[in-house]
């Protein structure tokens, strides 16, 4: 059974992008409630069952919120590496260094994975150099916690570069920095394996070269509660296209309504189809 709730978030993230009066109008007219009481508590709960890509998490995790990282902690898309952050409160927002407090229910009931034996015999960059398969990469890699922890690999690996496995466990990690992604080569390889981890540019390049339009909008419809810092750039990317093709028209937002459920296109793809179409 398609859950309808989900073009109601995608049509209001969009609707959030025009004149509020102008968007009360139109979500009367098209059937698409206002946001209710408890957005905030709302958001969190469609959050733990809507899959998203890595990336989101982290801009999740940057507001460095303990009540938002349980629910990243518990996220089907959290890897050991987030969860292990979590739990040892390491901040993720630009600037803070000082340690978060962990959410009072993951203190009683959650235990931090153990530290792979490679990382406490040879060290962090010991076992990355030591990795000779994807599994020690990747458990190797997943002990990379903060910026200091990247900071190290960054120099080790200028010193000497990391060997491949290791290069790839950490490449696909969402919070790698994107200098060292770029400094492991952009080998197609490379490229490929970021992609399939979800690994985004960025907010903008999620809204507008990712589909199908429902799924991104309906993600990006969380952010003002869950990632608010980072869904501006969305916005921003957004609002000249929504206000050029659909703007005040309630034709144009009632096609887009109809379209959306089907729609396998980018959301800027959406939004011209449904402003062409009216």
């Amino acid at each position: 059974m398609h859950d309808s709730s989900m073009d109601q978030r995608a049509v209001g993230f969009l609707l959030g992008l025009i004149d509020a009066d102008a968007a009360a109008r139109i979500r009367r007219r098209i059937g698409v409630p206002p946001p209710g009481a408890n957005a905030r508590r709302v958001a969190q709960a469609v959050l733990r069952l809507t899959p998203v890509p890595s990336s989101v998490l982290v801009w999740i995790l940057e507001e460095d919120d303990p009540e938002l990282n349980a629910v990243v902690y518990g996220h089907r898309s959290a890897d050991v590496a987030m969860r292990r952050a979590v739990l040892r409160g390491v901040p993720f927002g630009p600037g803070r260094t000082i340690p978060l407090p962990v959410d009072r229910v993951l203190r009683k009931h959650a235990d931090e994975p153990p530290v792979p034996q490679e990382v406490v015999t040879r060290g962090l960059v010991g076992a990355l150099r030591a990795a000779t398969a994807m599994g020690s990469a990747r458990s190797a890699a997943s002990m990379v916690l903060g910026r200091h922890d990247w900071r190290t690999v960054t120099a080790a690996d200028l010193e000497r570069p990391l060997p491949g496995y290791a290069r790839w466990a950490l490449s696909v990690r969402p919070d790698c920095p994107p200098a060292l992604r770029a400094q492991f080569g952009s080998h197609a390889k490379f490229a490929h394996r970021v992609r399939q981890a979800g690994v985004l540019a960025g907010p903008a390049a999620y809204a507008t070269e990712h589909g199908p339009a429902a799924h991104v909008l309906k993600v990006l419809s969380l952010g003002p509660a869950t990632f608010p810092a980072r869904v501006r750039d969305a916005e921003d990317a957004l609002r000249p296209l929504v206000r050029e093709h659909l703007d005040d028209r309630e034709e144009a937002w009632a096609v887009l309504a109809q379209l959306i459920d089907t729609f396998h296109g980018t959301a800027p793809e959406l939004i011209m189809t449904a402003g062409a179409i009216a």
